[in-house]
């Protein structure tokens, strides 16, 4: 008798993962980074297929690979050229795997295969939840400006641990600069005052920049960092190694330009979000 199929779950980044997904097997439409491969073996699913968003400085784009392996967990990532990151639907409709770990190509994954089979592929095969990772390092961290004197910078790894209190605030914050599901209310959830993605090298669509607009309508200064230039998924060294590669109008009004380091960037957002509150 053949064992039932696995449910197969399809979202526009990890952390709309809920408990009813728990053994199943996904598409998400995120990173492959370290922070939201943990995040998705967090909420215990058998298997898991995201984007590689260029794949990026030292392959940080599918860094989560390797962590999902060391768990035994099936994974795969699609490349960010077939379909646009952040958006679950498009990547089952035309995403092309990219890089596959080593629990995924024992069952038969392998770059260059659709997502669609890839997904139906593990579905068929009698996967149990993942395990807990390992506690992952703190996500958040506030750095204190070098040129304006109470000022600080707010670093998170992913751009859904924004707090009502970030308000005002200028963000760094290692997500893809990529809608979810393309819609504009995803870009930010915080009316912050600036907001710093990875570029996620772009891709299919133009889609890992498409925040920006979006952040444009609503006042917010928005700038992306090369993903070959910092780590994607990694607050800090977005902050300390990104450079900027794309930025919106807003931005533009207050300083900022491509070429500049994230460091720079912030700095000159502070100041003109200092002189607004003057």
């Amino acid at each position: 008798m053949n064992a039932p199929r696995l449910q197969t779950i399809i979202v526009d980044s990890v952390t709309h993962l809920a408990p009813a997904h728990h053994g199943a097997v996904v598409y998400a439409a995120s990173h492959g980074g370290t922070y939201a491969a943990a995040y998705a073996a967090g909420k215990g699913i058998a298997a898991v297929i995201l984007n590689d968003a260029g794949i990026g400085r030292e392959r940080a784009g599918v860094a989560g690979l390797d962590l999902l392996a060391d768990l035994g967990v099936p994974a795969g990532a699609i490349a960010h050229t077939s379909a646009r990151i952040g958006d679950g639907n498009d990547g089952v409709a035309r995403g092309v795997l990219s890089t596959v770990n080593a629990p995924a190509s024992g069952y038969g994954l392998a770059p260059g295969m659709s997502c669609r089979e890839a997904l139906e592929r593990l579905a068929a095969v009698a996967l149990v939840p993942a395990p807990k990772p390992s506690p992952a390092d703190e996500a958040r961290h506030e750095i204190a400006s070098a040129v304006l004197p109470g000022a600080k910078v707010i670093v998170i790894d992913s751009a859904s641990l924004v707090s009502p209190a970030d308000a005002g605030a200028v963000v760094v914050t290692a997500s893809h600069g990529g809608l979810l599901g393309g819609k504009p209310e995803t870009a930010i959830k915080i009316p912050v005052f600036s907001a710093v993605y990875n570029d996620a090298a772009i891709g299919m669509d133009r889609a890992g920049i498409c925040r920006l607009p979006a952040l444009d309508a609503r006042g917010i200064a928005g700038a992306c960092v090369s993903a070959f230039s910092a780590r994607i998924g990694d607050g800090i060294s977005t902050y300390r190694d990104g450079f900027i590669s794309t930025l919106n109008e807003t931005a533009q009004r207050h300083g900022g330009k491509i070429g500049q380091s994230a460091a720079a960037f912030c700095d000159l957002m502070l100041i003109a979000a200092r002189s607004r509150a003057a």
